[in-house]
């Protein structure tokens, strides 16, 4: 593809985007221009063919099916290269197609197409017809293709104008109050104005005509809108004056003046001097081409028309309940309405005059200057104006302002706005109480939603979405009890009315239930408790309250606070437990003691005694138990890390139990030469003291007790405690690292523990960020695994 070549694709490209045909909707009229091709053709199939990046594109088929095709094997884009018809009379004799055109599941012979070619120059398809004998176009056939084909440009590009308007007319429905006002306005003003208004859009065809130019002209404005004004209104001699004009306006040359005759409907010729400008889109791209002018040839007639108008206008502004003003390019206020003034606490003749910086708020003064040199480059601006209250308050206008640039006269901008603090106001608050809401809802940790009156989810936290295992967007739009409120906790169905979020919308009372169950989307349940009230409508005429529109529930997942009760009360009875039968033996022994009974009797005396005071030291380790694994629990043991020898730790551990180990004949070895670690080295040794402690407590007479370290890598040691007992049962390997937990409830009689030793090492070591763990084999003896950090954990890599 040469650069002509792709300059033209652009060009299609760029033309079939604007037009927006390759995926609109079915059109009437170029189905009807169509089926005429086809009529006057004589042709069985006809249809338009739109050329795309890279397929054939079909609308308005008439006599097949069909709605797109790949390039490069239909005769459809060999039109693109034809200045006229292009025709096919027998494609058997083509050597593209020696079996025919194959489309539509049928085989044709004879093809005939008429470029559609843009305004602008750009071959965007053609309009083709097609039959399956061999034949020819007559002249008259070709004549009419050609006509009808421009007839569907004209279409499309009227289409396009249509659709143009019609987004034109949604934004304008969008627009604010005021811009709805301003619009009226300028209409009533085009429509009074004695002045000759026409506006033309970028093709230079006419789109308004206002009733001065009626007069003046004699049509009427349904039969010119539409029509190019060289068609009826320019002279015949006049015409390439007037193209050459509307071009250098269409490619920004403006505003501009310039004089051109109008031929009336009754043949008469009126000399019109216009003024012409564009009205840019939002993009600064020309929309349209408005030009204003006066019939001289009449000028007293003009004068007295004009002085009406003005009185009229007067009329409006005056009575306007917006801001309508006028000001010069320095943005000095020439004139103002009353309401305008008195809109700012003003009378008009303290604001003329004034620039219009001076009536700005502090702060806001800066945005002047690029308002009036947006106003003298593009003659036209939009937005708001913080203008200062004689009170103080701050009044925000919207305006939208144009340059008028009058021949002969100093050029003034037409300003028109609106007061819409109020609105302002209201929406600044609007939109804090929704951040407010927003972060409310989104920071708690309870479950938070609101249903409608159908029991429909209307907002959502995300708390609650993630408690129920939803996306917020999966809830809303749903009714809550038929999703997660569905069932009791029993597994019985709850039937939507019983249920006591639905029943507060009949009572109007905030309830607070307990003990139900919500149902996760994975199908499981956790019970919660929950808060339901109703939200009241106020009635903003009495003043009362009115009609119930929905509930908002506030819910708590209760799983760990039960879990935490369970835990609480095994605890306290446990303790009470470990407490009650030390201290009544404790009693017992004392009792005996202090009622002489054992006067006579020395070592029964001795005996009991010796129980007393083993219990009473059973109660103080229990007691040190107890508060020792609270203190590391809620990390008010602070851990003080140094760079420890392990080796060292385990010599100093084993002759803290070096006596007790004697007793049993137990020998302890070691093997941890060269391992450090980056701990606590009290925590460490009081850990290594309750293993070697109970090692040695379930150890036989004559045993061995060994303690090892090695390097699992360059962060981690392992430690282990390894004795040759009785073992310890698989299914109790992780539950003796619970409080009270031992193997054998006996022990803690028998062997004088507190059952709590093992969780507070297992405590301390998570609190240095390492592991704990048993291995055992039964009848073999137990191992104590655990591991500690071989340096500060923000060094680790």
């Amino acid at each position: 593809m040469n650069a002509l070549q792709e300059k033209d694709e652009l060009k299609r490209i760029d033309a079939l985007e604007e037009y927006e045909v390759l995926g609109a909707t079915p059109d009437a009229a170029l189905d009807d221009i169509v089926r005429l091709a086809g009529q006057l053709c004589n042709a069985p199939l006809a249809l338009i063919a739109l050329v795309g990046p890279d397929r054939l594109y079909f609308r308005s088929v008439i006599g097949a099916e069909i709605s797109d095709a790949p390039r490069g094997n239909l005769p459809f884009e060999d039109v693109l290269l034809s200045n006229d018809v292009y025709e096919i009379s027998d494609a058997r004799l083509d050597p593209a197609y020696r079996n025919g055109i194959a489309f539509a599941g049928r085989s044709f012979r004879f093809f005939a197409g008429a470029p559609l070619v843009t305004p602008a120059g750009a071959v965007i398809g053609s309009l083709s017809v097609m039959d399956s004998a061999n034949r020819r176009l007559t002249n008259a056939q070709v004549t009419s293709l050609a006509a009808l084909a421009r007839q569907a440009i004209n279409q499309l590009e009227l289409n396009n104008r249509i659709r143009q308007m019609d987004r034109a007319a949604h934004a304008r429905v969008r627009a604010e109050s005021a811009l709805t006002v301003e619009r009226n306005f300028v209409s009533a003003v085009l429509d009074t104005v004695g002045a000759l208004v026409v506006v033309y859009d970028t093709a230079g065809r006419i789109v308004r005509f206002n009733r001065a130019c009626e007069t003046a002209s004699g049509y009427d404005f349904p039969s010119l809108v539409g029509r190019y004004p060289w068609e009826r209104l320019i002279p015949e001699s006049d015409i390439s004056t007037a193209i050459d004009a509307f071009e250098r306006l269409r490619n920004g040359e403006f505003p501009a003046t310039f004089e051109n005759k109008w031929v009336s409907r009754d043949g008469s010729e009126r000399l019109i001097d216009w003024c012409a400008t564009a009205l840019l889109d939002p993009q600064g791209q020309v929309a349209f081409i408005i030009a204003t002018g006066i019939d001289v040839t009449v000028q007293r007639a003009a004068e007295s028309t004009l002085r009406e108008s003005e009185a009229r206008y007067r009329q409006l502004v005056e009575g306007s309940l917006g801001m309508v003003c006028t000001h010069d390019l320095d943005g000095v206020l020439l004139s103002v309405n009353t309401h305008g003034a008195q809109s700012i606490g003003r009378t008009v003749e303290d604001m003329v005059g004034r620039s219009l910086g001076d009536l700005m708020i502090p702060g806001k003064q800066a945005l002047l200057e690029p308002y009036l040199q947006q106003i003298e480059e593009t003659g036209e601006a939009q937005g708001l104006l913080y203008l200062s209250h004689v009170n103080g308050e701050h009044r925000v206008i919207a305006y939208r302002n144009k340059l008028i640039d009058v021949p002969g006269h100093e050029p003034y901008v037409l300003g028109f706005g609106v007061d819409i603090s109020e609105q302002v106001k209201a929406e600044d608050k609007l939109r804090v109480l929704i951040r407010q809401s927003n972060s409310i809802l989104e920071s708690v940790g309870d479950g938070i939603y609101g249903i409608d009156l159908e029991g429909k989810v209307t907002v959502i936290n995300p708390a609650a979405a993630q408690m129920l295992g939803y996306k917020p967007q999966e809830l809303l739009g749903k009714v809550f009890h038929d999703v997660v409120h569905h069932t009791r906790p029993d597994g019985t169905p709850y039937p939507e009315e019983e249920c006591p979020v639905r029943r507060t919308l009949i009572n109007r009372d905030t309830i607070r239930v307990a003990n139900e169950v919500f149902w996760r989307k994975d199908g499981t349940s956790f019970p919660v408790e929950y808060v339901a009230r109703p939200q009241i409508e106020s009635n903003k005429d009495s003043g009362r309250e009115g009609k119930a529109v929905g509930v908002v529930v506030a819910f708590t997942d209760t799983t760990e606070r039960r879990a935490l009760d369970r835990m609480k009360d095994e605890f306290v009875s446990t303790v009470s437990h470990e407490l009650r039968t030390p201290l009544t033996s404790l009693r017992a022994a004392l009792g005996l003691i202090a009622g002489g009974a054992l006067q006579n009797r020395p070592d029964k005396l001795q005996h009991m005694l010796e129980i007393a005071i083993g219990n009473t030291d059973r109660l103080v380790r229990l007691v040190n138990d107890i508060l020792d694994l609270e203190r590391i629990g809620s990390g008010q043991a602070e851990l003080h890390y140094t760079m420890c020898s392990v080796d060292d730790l385990l010599r100093r551990a084993a002759g803290l139990q070096q006596t007790a180990a004697a007793k049993s004949s137990i020998a302890i070895s070691f093997d941890a030469a060269g391992v450090n670690v980056w701990a606590d080295p009290d925590r460490v040794l009081q850990t290594l003291t309750n293993l070697i402690s109970n090692a040695i407590k379930f150890s036989p007479a004559g045993s061995a007790i060994r303690l090892s370290a090695r390097n699992l890598d360059e962060a981690e040691v392992e430690i282990q405690v390894e004795d040759h007992g009785r073992g310890i049962p698989e299914d109790k390997l992780e539950q003796i690292f619970e409080r009270f937990q031992q193997v054998d409830a006996s022990d803690s009689r028998a062997m004088g523990g507190t059952g709590l030793g093992l969780a507070i090492c297992r405590s301390i070591v998570h609190q240095h960020g390492g592991r704990i763990w048993a291995t055992s084999r039964l009848g073999e003896g137990a191992t104590f695994h655990f591991t500690l950090p071989t340096r500060p954990a923000n060094n680790l890599r």
